[in-house]
């Protein structure tokens, strides 16, 4: 069930478990690979890096989708329910009911983790992956591992602690279950079996993402294609010109790749 908010460039909206979640999609050439957006935790599908990259996909012919999880952006749901089983798994119906043909997903943040994890259950659709500062097992391996006694504490005995962010003055409710479901999408703790191109794009003064936890993700992957470049002096974001233009040739230039291997 598809309907259409009102709106400049109008977003429609999917039904995916009982909630409506927002999408903005362009149709391309049907012989040349798609692009999926994937943006991060607690981002939408509006920001810059995945405008600029839309707009340059549809210059270039590509088939383009972006949407909000669960809780996210325009679509319905509550934030606080969100996991990340279940951003999975709206990602997953996206993938498999608005696309078509091959796939280049572009994961950003936590959009990173959510790309790998629809690439191990789609491998015969994604065929390639672009990850910016991306921060698979984060809800583990960074936010639980950087938490002291008191905020473990609070998290699972009241079952949620609010988490003072510089992106939002309200901050981020960290709840019991996205900690715990979480642990069961872990990837780092073995080898990865993806084994299409991946390129990886990291700030070296990401405060949130430490270059380490992404050079480990390209040491654990199965690929021998994988690319990863260190932007020195990029944030967490990496939404400079300079950063956004470098992803938008990555990925264009990844997605020519894909379309010569298919021919």
């Amino acid at each position: 069930m598809t309907d259409t908010i009102p709106g400049d460039w109008a977003a429609s909206l999917l039904e995916q478990g009982g909630v409506k979640l927002a999408y903005r999609r362009s149709e391309g050439d049907k012989d040349r690979a798609g692009v999926v957006w994937l943006g991060g935790f607690h981002s939408d599908m509006q920001g810059e890096k995945a405008s600029v990259l839309h707009t340059r996909c549809r210059e270039d012919g590509r088939a383009f989708l972006r949407f909000d999880y669960l809780g996210h952006g325009e679509s319905g749901g509550a934030f606080a329910d969100g996991t990340i089983g279940r951003w999975r798994s709206d990602a997953l119906a996206m993938l498999d009911q608005l696309t078509e043909g091959p796939q280049v997903l572009v994961g950003s943040s936590m959009g990173g983790w959510i790309s790998l994890l629809v690439a191990l259950a789609r491998p015969e659709r994604v065929k390639a992956l672009v990850l910016l500062a991306p921060a698979p097992d984060f809800t583990d391996k960074l936010m639980w591992a950087g938490f002291d006694e008191r905020q473990r504490t609070q998290i699972m005995e009241e079952g949620h602690w609010t988490r003072p962010s510089a992106y939002d003055p309200a901050g981020y409710p960290i709840t019991r279950d996205l900690i715990v479901e979480g642990r069961t999408w872990n990837v780092l703790d073995a080898e990865i079996a993806i084994d299409v191109p991946v390129r990886i794009l990291q700030g070296g003064l990401d405060p949130d993402v430490p270059w380490t936890h992404s050079l480990d993700l390209a040491d654990k992957l199965r690929s021998e294609d994988v690319i990863w470049s260190l932007v020195k002096d990029g944030d967490h974001r990496l939404s400079r010109p300079q950063d956004i233009a470098r992803m938008v040739a990555t990925v264009l230039d990844v997605a020519e790749l894909i379309d010569g291997l298919s021919d």
